[in-house]
């Protein structure tokens, strides 16, 4: 079995570390070359592992799974990894945001493409190192034949493999996740915290809403308290836990914002659905930039 993940961020490194641990043969795919990757969670504590780095496509050769985990914005950037890395039996995990997981990679490759949705909190602590908060749930998968397939790689590892059948719903509730804590935290630079206090509960839970009545509309199975839970959720997080949008903004990086809350406002358009408040939040994110 040989794995390659594209991208060597939070995400990246975590799912590699947890696929090396279960003897999976991996490379990761990044900008820049990395000496070790080191990675601290509350069950196994600190361990650091020398995983080889690719760092070009040209010299890539296709393996059995690729695992896709930049951010949404970063997919068109890693298409030669994957044209590099894919023969014909291989398998994309897409470990990322978002709805519309498929229509990111090459046409050519949309079927063979596994939805991953990444639960687990994790947070880059340095170039190579990750700081991994366990949750609940932690990797959900589509029940159907790319999705078992995913499975079975990812089954053997520490993390909480959870198969359901309905993959468009999912993705939904987790973008329930990442419309409100994402912008939220970034735009006021605090961590899961912050969603505890009662205005920017508000402003959140008017954000939740919003996506919910859009996801419906584009066919997923929310139920009426799905903003509501979601909140819960998020506010019972671990202290300490961060967002991604969050890190980019704090390192200067470009923020997710177009494919997660853009996507909700780009959506409710079609349905002629008001979303005041993703837009608005859409708007400060969109002002702030990198840097």
């Amino acid at each position: 079995m040989t794995v390659a993940v594209v991208g060597a961020g939070a995400v990246g490194c975590t799912l590699a570390v947890a696929l090396v641990e279960a003897g999976v043969d991996v490379v990761l795919c990044a900008r820049s070359p990395l000496d070790a990757v080191t990675l601290t969670d509350d069950d196994h504590g600190t361990r650091t592992h020398r995983i080889p780095v690719a760092t070009d496509p040209a010299e890539a050769r296709p393996v059995d799974h690729v695992v896709l985990a930049t951010k949404i914005h970063q997919t068109g950037s890693v298409w030669p990894w994957l044209h590099a890395l894919t023969g014909p039996d291989t398998v994309i995990v897409a470990a990322q945001n978002g709805v519309d997981h498929a229509d990111r990679v090459p046409d050519a490759l949309q079927n063979r493409v596994a939805p991953a949705l990444v639960y687990v909190n994790a947070e880059r602590t340095g170039p190579g190192e990750v700081r991994a908060r366990r949750t609940e749930r932690e990797l959900v998968l589509a029940d159907d034949p790319a999705g078992r397939t995913a499975a079975e790689l990812f089954s053997p590892t520490w993390l909480r493999v959870e198969m359901v059948p309905d993959l468009r719903s999912a993705a939904w509730r987790k973008l329930l996740t990442n419309v409100a804590a994402n912008p939220i935290t970034a735009l006021t630079t605090r961590r899961v915290e912050v969603l505890r206090e009662p205005a920017v509960a508000e402003l959140a839970l008017a954000a939740l809403r919003e996506t919910a009545a859009v996801g419906r509309a584009e066919g997923a199975d929310l139920p009426d308290d799905a903003a509501e839970d979601t909140l819960r959720w998020l506010q019972d997080l671990p202290a300490g836990s961060t967002s991604s949008m969050l890190q980019d903004r704090l390192a200067g990086r470009p923020l997710e914002a177009d494919g997660l809350t853009g996507a909700v406002v780009r959506l409710a358009g079609r349905h002629g659905i008001d979303v005041p408040a993703s837009r608005m939040l859409l708007a400060l994110t969109a002002a702030v930039g990198p840097g």
